[in-house]
């Protein structure tokens, strides 16, 4: 009989991988870094995680996200402010450039489950709509499903949301809300992968907006 080829898998001992990405919130909104607010499952997602102690933001929305996800500076990448300002000069292109392998790009070769919930904001503006082009979504940078938005805010009660590369038109009703709504979307895909493939690892970054407008918390 002729052997089968072997399948892709990770490394022994590698990981799975939670990234929360958290828009306008500082070390002194986390009690793991010393602030005076309880949040107690933060901290006990750090006690078991990675807390790092010298990673540098660039303050705005989508060069952060450019930083990290391909470990590189944001205008090496295309992506040197935010997409909705971007001017297609070089470093300032609106999304992240071809040649910049994104970590779920990476992993993805090793047989993980890529998962991406909320907020993207690496897209240029004009590719914003169904139509695409969907290279710089989600699911053309590493990812196997997503639940989000584009840009920098949405609505958190009657949100513009996508699913892979199809937009969702919810009906709107008294009780949702986009934070848990984004929640539930993380929980069903880690949910998901285990219950279908256990000997898999898994990356999600989970990313919401509730502390980015304010305005719109519950």
């Amino acid at each position: 009989m002729p052997k089968q080829p072997d399948e892709p898998s990770a490394p022994k001992g590698a990981p799975n991988i939670v990234i929360i990405v958290l828009d306008d919130v500082g070390f002194a909104d986390l009690g793991c870094y010393g602030s005076e607010i309880a949040t107690p499952c933060m901290d006990r997602l750090a006690r078991n995680g990675v807390r790092y102690s010298n990673f540098h933001v660039t303050s705005m929305c989508s060069p952060t996200r450019a930083c990290l996800l391909t470990g590189r500076n944001a205008h090496a990448v295309g992506m040197g402010i935010i997409a909705e300002w971007s001017s297609g000069y070089p470093g300032y292109q609106g999304q992240v450039a071809a040649q910049a392998a994104t970590i779920p790009e990476v992993l993805r070769d090793h047989a993980y489950g890529t998962y991406a919930v909320g907020k993207w904001h690496l897209t240029n503006m004009a590719n914003y709509g169904a139509a695409g082009p969907h290279d710089n979504w989600p699911l053309g940078r590493g990812f196997a499903r997503w639940y989000g938005f584009h840009g920098s805010l949405t609505d958190q009660w009657n949100p513009e949301l996508y699913q892979d590369n199809q937009p969702v038109h919810l009906l709107p009703r008294e009780s949702y809300h986009l934070s848990s709504d984004l929640v539930d979307h993380s929980i069903a895909n880690i949910r998901d992968h285990w219950t279908t493939s256990h000997n898999r690892h898994g990356i999600l970054q989970t990313d919401g907006t509730d502390r980015r407008k304010p305005c719109d918390l519950p």
